[in-house]
């Protein structure tokens, strides 16, 4: 599986939510890293075939996704941020229905059904209420309906929204478990979602690709950019109009806060190991703009 994306634009009226972007994706897990508003959505909807490029053009397997949207559907799985789930349904009720949606033979749809309840820990729930759901059990019955055609392209939009910290770090073990011989596009702000998980990453900033990499090229990047040093709480305001700041902490000897920035930034920083939330934010934020 390959997908290409050729200068491509997407605008609404005046705004331009992407701006002539480049990609190439491969098989593997690939994160769409970037702030809210930076367009990640707005691509993940072109990829869907939800919505159609202002310019450019998005091929899968030489496929033009504008030119041929159902045979790309054949090949997609979706799971959308705002993806609703019927509360009133079960879980094998709800994927019964969605499975008819997507014009899936019976016989076929049954089997592929008991299978998706079993390896995402649904079947012993398959006749509760999804209203009564955790957010994680809810996700694994969204990720369920997105694998019924078996996808080569799976697209995650924001999965981790709403979850506890146990039930993101099973998600991410289970997209793990999903990405050989598929490409999963996870598009999230929250990169510890990526972390350990993708294997090639794109960060986005108001619909512009700032950097696709691997996520150690992307670490290797800010080496020797980043600081740690001890401040008084009251300079806190100060230095954060001054530099990056990826993290602080209250400690009892002051401020303990870690800067982005190519210089040494105060007096007693000392350089300490980078990490990819590092990276992401020197690339997110420029000259002292929070984009």
């Amino acid at each position: 599986m390959k997908i290409s994306i050729e200068n491509v634009s997407r605008k609404y009226g005046q705004h331009v939510a992407i701006n002539q972007l480049n990609l190439e994706l491969t098989n593997g897990v690939f994160g769409l890293l970037g702030p809210n508003g930076a367009g990640k959505s707005t691509l993940m909807k072109m990829l869907a075939t939800i919505e159609k490029p202002s310019a450019g053009r998005i091929l899968v397997n030489d496929l033009n996704i504008t030119k041929s949207p159902k045979q790309i559907r054949k090949q997609l799985g979706y799971l959308p941020q705002d993806f609703g789930i019927y509360p009133n349904m079960t879980p094998l009720e709800f994927l019964e229905y969605m499975a008819v949606m997507k014009g899936l033979p019976a016989k076929p749809a049954k089997i592929r059904i008991h299978e998706l309840l079993e390896f995402l820990n649904l079947e012993q729930h398959r006749n509760r209420m999804i209203g009564n759901f955790s957010g994680g059990m809810k996700q694994r019955v969204g990720i369920a309906q997105s694998l019924l055609n078996d996808p080569k392209l799976l697209i995650v939009d924001e999965p981790t929204v709403g979850l506890d910290p146990q039930e993101r770090i099973n998600f991410r073990n289970l997209l793990a478990s999903l990405s050989t011989n598929r490409i999963i596009i996870l598009s999230t702000h929250i990169v510890s979602d990526i972390d350990s998980l993708a294997t090639d990453i794109a960060i986005l900033a108001k619909g512009n690709l700032q950097v696709q990499s691997k996520p150690e090229a992307l670490i290797q990047q800010v080496e020797n950019k980043v600081w740690h040093s001890v401040i008084p709480s009251s300079a806190l305001a100060e230095v954060q109009k001054k530099f990056i700041v990826s993290s602080l902490a209250h400690r009892s000897d002051g401020l303990h806060v870690r800067i982005v920035n190519e210089h040494k930034p105060l007096q007693d920083a000392i350089l300490v190991e980078s990490s990819l939330e590092d990276a992401y934010l020197y690339h997110v934020v420029k000259k002292g703009e929070r984009i």
